[in-house]
C-alpha cells in the first residue's frame, strides 16, 4: 500500500440531518487495504529442514545477510523473501529488481543449494516427522517461489560475519520456542545437524534463521515513500513541507499549518518473536483545504485519509524512532478534529472504523463522516479524534496513545 489522499466511497456532510450523498470519486477499495492470501500448502518445517540440509557456505550467509539488510534499510523487517531469493539473489524488501541486480551472488547463489537438494530427494521423506515429502520437485519449487515464504533474521546487525546459523521455523502457534537445527562444522570437513530449543534469547546472541511468512513486502514503506517524494522529508531531519498548489488562499499573511507524526516508540511488542516486529499501519482522517462559509459549500468537500506502514523490528523496542512523516498537509482553521488510529496488522477479512473529523461554520460544528479501513485481526492500538486545540498546545511533547509513544509537531508555514 503507497501512501495516498483518497476520496472514500460514502460521505456524509454533516451529522445534523444531512443525509446527500456525493458523487463516488474513488470506488476501488481493494488498492486501499490488505488482502487476505490463501493459505499455502508450502511447510516452514520443510523449508527450514530444507536450509538445514544444504551445504551451506559463507557466501550464501553474506548472501541472506546482505538481502535483509537491505530490507531493513528500505523500512521493512530484515527479511528474504522466496521470491527474491529465487528471482535476484541477495536482493532485498523495496529493491526493483528490473534495475538492480546483485551480481556477486549470481554464480554460486542459494537458490542453486535448494533447488539441487529439492531434485535429489524429491522421493524422499525429510527428516523432520511431521515433514511431508517434497514430491514433484518443479511444483514444489514453483510454489515455494510464489509463496509467502521467507528467511527472517532477527539481530542480524549483530553477526561477525562467519557463524553459522541456527535454523528454525514459525510454529505458528503463538508460542516463544521452538526446535532449531544447529550447524555443526568439523575439521574434517564434515558437517552434523544438531537438534535444539530456540528462543528470542538465543537469537539476540548467535545468529538464528527463522522461516516464516512475509507480511509487509507488498506495500510501500514509510522509507520508501520518502524517496519517492521529498515533501515527506528525511527520517530524523527537517521534513521539507510545502504548500499544496490547490491550498486556498484568503491572505497572502495567514499561515497554513502541517501535522507531522515526530518520532513513534513502541512500547511492547505485539507479535511472538518467529513473526519479527511489528508492522503498524498510521491513519489520519480529515477535510483537506476546507473553507466552507455555509452548509451548502459543506457538502462540496470529501474526507481525505493519509496511511502508511510504519515496520518497527523488536530491536527498536522503548527506542523512539524518528520519522517526520507528514500526516496533514493542510490544516484548515475552520477543522477542528482529525480522526487518527493506529493498527498493528495481522491480516483478516477487511473491515472499517466508522469516524469523524469535526469542522466549524459560522461557529457551529458539523461532523464529517469517515470510513478508515482496517482487518479484523489486526490490534487496534489507539483510535480517536485529535483536536486542534490539543495539538497546539502538545506539540513537540511526547504523548501516550496504547502501547506507543508518539510526538506531534504542528508546523506553520508561508503561503
Amino acid at each position: 500500500m503507497v501512501h495516498v489522499e483518497y476520496r472514500l466511497l460514502l460521505f456524509a456532510a454533516c451529522l445534523l440531518a444531512m443525509t446527500t450523498s456525493c458523487e463516488i470519486i474513488d470506488d476501488d477499495l481493494n488498492k486501499h487495504l490488505t488482502q487476505e492470501k490463501d493459505s499455502t500448502s508450502i511447510s516452514l518445517n520443510a523449508v527450514a529442514d530444507i536450509l538445514a540440509a544444504v551445504p551451506l557456505d559463507r557466501i550464501h550467509l553474506l548472501e541472506v545477510h546482505r538481502a535483509v539488510s537491505t530490507s531493513s534499510t528500505n523500512g521493512y523487517d530484515e527479511e528474504y523473501t522466496m521470491k527474491d531469493l529465487f528471482s535476484n539473489p541477495g536482493a532485498g524488501v523495496g529493491e526493483d529488481g528490473t534495475s538492480t541486480k546483485v551480481t556477486e551472488f549470481q554464480s554460486n547463489p542459494l537458490r542453486k543449494l535448494i533447488e539441487k537438494h529439492v531434485r535429489s530427494t524429491a522421493s524422499v521423506k525429510s527428516s523432520g516427522s511431521d515433514v511431508p515429502p517434497v514430491g514433484d520437485p518443479d511444483s514444489f519449487l514453483k510454489a515455494l517461489t510464489e509463496s509467502d515464504v521467507q528467511i527472517y533474521w532477527p539481530y542480524s546487525q549483530e553477526w561477525d560475519e562467519k557463524t553459522m546459523p541456527i535454523i528454525t521455523f514459525d510454529p505458528e502457534d503463538g508460542g516463544e520456542t521452538n526446535i532449531g537445527y544447529r550447524i555443526i562444522c568439523n575439521e574434517d570437513g564434515s558437517r552434523d545437524v544438531e537438534t535444539v530449543i530456540v528462543d528470542e534469547k538465543m537469537a539476540q546472541e548467535m545468529p538464528v534463521w527463522v522461516v516464516n511468512r512475509n507480511s509487509d513486502a507488498e506495500f510501500t514503506s514509510l522509507e520508501l515513500l520518502r524517496r519517492q517524494d521529498p515533501d515527506w522529508g528525511n527520517g530524523g531531519g527537517n521534513i521539507v513541507v510545502k504548500p499544496s498548489p490547490q491550498s486556498p488562499v484568503k491572505s497572502p499573511d495567514q499561515p497554513l499549518k502541517a501535522l507531522i507524526l515526530k518520532d513513534f516508540t513502541m512500547k511492547r511488542n505485539f507479535d511472538p518473536w518467529f513473526c519479527g516486529g511489528s508492522e503498524f499501519w498510521i491513519k489520519a482522517g480529515y477535510v483537506k483545504d476546507f473553507t466552507a462559509s455555509t452548509e451548502a459549500e459543506l457538502r462540496l468537500y470529501n474526507p481525505t485519509i493519509t496511511d502508511f506502514l510504519v515496520v518497527v523490528k523488536r530491536s527498536q523496542l522503548g527506542i523512539p524512532q524518528p520519522f517526520n512523516a507528514m500526516l496533514v498537509s493542510d490544516w484548515s482553521d475552520q477543522m477542528t478534529h482529525c480522526a487518527f488510529m493506529i493498527t498493528e496488522d495481522d491480516g483478516g477479512t477487511r473491515t472499517e472504523w466508522k469516524c469523524t473529523a469535526l469542522v466549524r461554520i459560522a461557529s457551529k460544528s458539523y461532523g464529517v463522516e469517515i470510513n478508515l479501513p482496517f482487518n479484523k485481526r489486526d490490534d487496534i492500538v489507539w483510535r480517536g479524534q485529535l483536536a486542534s486545540k490539543w495539538l497546539d498546545s502538545n506539540s513537540d511533547i511526547n504523548s501516550h496513545f496504547g502501547d506507543v509513544d508518539i510526538t506531534f509537531e504542528v508546523q506553520e508555514y508561508g503561503r
